[in-house]
């Protein structure tokens, strides 16, 4: 992570272009006027007469867009209005009728939803697979394939994909290997590198990092960048220049922030792995998890998002629990300063075997006192076990 700390202060940035401004300003603006008809017939020459225009993006975008590529590794990256909004037309960028796409069995649910719900309706075959388990890629690819979607960690349950490995086998069939990145952040972790075709954030979670903006990002590698914008442009995809504003504002301080939500993190997983109500605590950055060798090997840090599963599910329990917490709130969403908590239950899954007792939370580890929030959940754990003690008696 280290190595990135002065990249995400300095990339993008271009002071001498604006009056000495160490921050790209908000550019707003629709209309791009040119100076001469020779100008206007250049452009036409260049193919881009229709990108001279503000949906294109202006500074503000193209300030952020060209940090973010260089920290991804790739040939661009193009901004979305949200995260499933980058997942979704990175998708339709690679497929077409009659195409065949393969989607990890641990994606993220929006994610999937959209692939069950658009892409099927168009023609495309949707298969799900366990994309911890190269045999079951290797069974179900085909030379009908044209994606291949995966999300490392998995959603939810944190399992982690060989990216490198299921790449190398994907592009034997022609299929693009799209990876959604988000809990990583490209200082984690960089798809492109290890063979994916596209990485997608999630801008929302941690480089916005304050829950205030709603957005999403692709890079691409050189053979599909273009691929991918010209899909997203045709379906007249805008950001908002103020969200792209405070993007570029949290990527300025994006690697202080994964530094404390990684060593929380792991010290309130390591706290629960002891805690005799939890069943499983589900973080690859453990040295229990059996996907901590591939993450030692491919990963340059871990965030602040894992999951655990309670040992007891009983409702009035799980209620106690939860209902218990003064610091931790319930809420969607992950990678802003504050402390979150899901509760999951059970995991949907088609594809893999996950355990059929105990209850799946996930925590949002956020910037407050470590210690502060361990305190809580032991007393809300305290809280639970103490009822179901009661209720016995």
């Amino acid at each position: 992570m280290n190595q990135f700390s002065t990249d995400v202060i300095n990339l993008g940035r271009t002071p001498e272009r604006f009056d000495g401004l160490v921050n790209t300003p908000v550019f707003r603006g629709s209309t791009i006027v040119v100076n001469s008809f020779s100008e206007w017939e250049e452009f036409k020459r260049n193919g881009g007469v229709y990108r001279h225009y503000g949906r294109f993006g202006a500074a503000t975008a193209k300030s952020f867009e060209s940090a973010i590529n260089a920290l991804e590794g790739g040939a661009g990256s193009m901004v979305f209005p949200s995260g499933l909004s980058a997942c979704t037309h990175a998708l339709m960028a690679c497929v077409e009728a009659n195409s065949h796409v393969l989607i990890a069995d641990n994606i993220y649910g929006p994610t999937r939803n959209f692939a069950d719900n658009i892409l099927a309706r168009m023609g495309v075959s949707v298969e799900y697979f366990d994309s911890t388990n190269l045999e079951a890629l290797t069974e179900k690819i085909n030379h009908r394939t044209s994606v291949v979607f995966i999300e490392s960690p998995g959603s939810m349950t944190f399992e982690l994909s060989d990216v490198a490995a299921i790449s190398a086998i994907s592009h034997q069939y022609g299929a693009k290997v799209l990876v959604d990145n988000s809990w990583a952040t490209p200082l984690l972790f960089q798809p492109l590198k290890h063979g994916a075709d596209i990485s997608i954030q999630s801008i929302t979670k941690y480089i916005g990092g304050h829950s205030d903006i709603l957005m999403g990002v692709a890079t691409a590698n050189a053979e599909t960048y273009e691929q991918l914008t010209k899909t997203g442009h045709l379906f007249g995809e805008t950001t908002s220049p103020d969200d792209i504003y405070l993007a570029s504002r949290g990527l300025r301080s994006l690697a202080v922030r994964l530094k404390q939500h990684q060593n929380s993190a792991l010290t309130i997983a390591q706290f629960l792995t002891t805690h005799p109500a939890v069943k499983e605590v589900l973080h690859p950055a453990l040295e229990t998890s059996p996907y901590h060798d591939l993450w030692l090997r491919d990963f340059d840090g871990s965030s602040g998002v894992f999951a655990f599963y309670l040992k007891e599910s009983k409702p009035s329990y799980v209620q106690k629990f939860f209902d218990s917490l003064k610091l931790f709130h319930i809420g969607l969403s992950w990678g802003g300063f504050e402390s979150l908590i899901l509760p999951v239950g059970q995991a949907y899954r088609t594809h893999t075997n996950l355990p059929k007792d105990g209850y799946l939370v996930r925590l949002n580890i956020g910037l407050e006192s470590v210690v502060d929030l361990q305190k809580d959940l032991e007393y809300a754990l305290k809280c639970a076990e103490q009822m179901l003690v009661e209720s016995v008696i």
